[in-house]
């Protein structure tokens, strides 16, 4: 009978973590992560506030639950980009997974934006599966910059990747908030296109 009482109680939690994931992913999708609010989170979810606190540590927990999804998500885009890229060389992959970023980024504006919007400190235990999440993404790179640079070992060939990716955030992120740089949305794929072709060019 407690194992039962138990394994109920695991349920009930698991199933009230995912409704508070769904809640704030609706959220932030809708108005951005400062629309994550414990009370907001417990009403909508039909629990206590107090109940949140059972299943995560705090609200920024949640809020890296939301962002697991959306890497999990934005993986996807970029993998589905590289389909039917057989016979297409490295450069012309790379300029293929960073504009399916940029419409990514474009078509979930508050999602994307969360991503790197949330301070963590530098004693907050980042979950493996999210640090997972994030390396695949990074992994769909590194393949086509060890094709552009075999000279490269495998600390050189991580910065270069993290170093283009990068630079492609940089122009998604200002490209989006055209308050700053005035760049109209049909300059960033051409901008995209300048920076790796110069960035790989042997």
């Amino acid at each position: 009978m407690a194992r039962k009482t138990t394994d109920r109680t695991a349920e009930r939690r698991e199933a009230l973590r995912d409704t508070l994931i769904d809640v704030a992913e609706a959220r932030i999708a809708a108005e951005g992560m400062d629309a994550v609010k414990a009370r907001a989170l417990a009403r909508e979810a039909g629990c206590a506030v107090g109940a949140i606190y059972n299943v995560f540590d705090d609200i920024s927990d949640v809020i890296i639950a939301v962002n697991g999804r959306t890497f999990q998500r934005l993986g996807q885009a970029v993998a589905a980009s590289l389909e039917n890229t057989e016979g297409k060389g490295p450069t012309e992959r790379l300029i293929i997974m960073a504009n399916a970023y940029l419409d990514f980024a474009a078509a979930h504006p508050n999602r994307w934006r969360t991503l790197f919007d949330l301070r963590m400190s530098t004693d907050m235990a980042v979950p493996q599966w999210y640090l997972n999440e994030l390396e695949r993404l990074f992994g769909f790179i590194a393949g086509p910059v060890r094709e552009c640079f075999p000279d490269l070992d495998a600390e050189e060939v991580e910065l270069m990747t993290r170093a283009l990716f990068s630079s492609v955030h940089g122009i998604v992120l200002l490209g989006l908030e055209r308050r700053i740089s005035a760049v109209p949305p049909d300059h960033l794929r051409r901008m995209i296109g300048m920076l790796l072709t110069q960035a790989t060019a042997k």
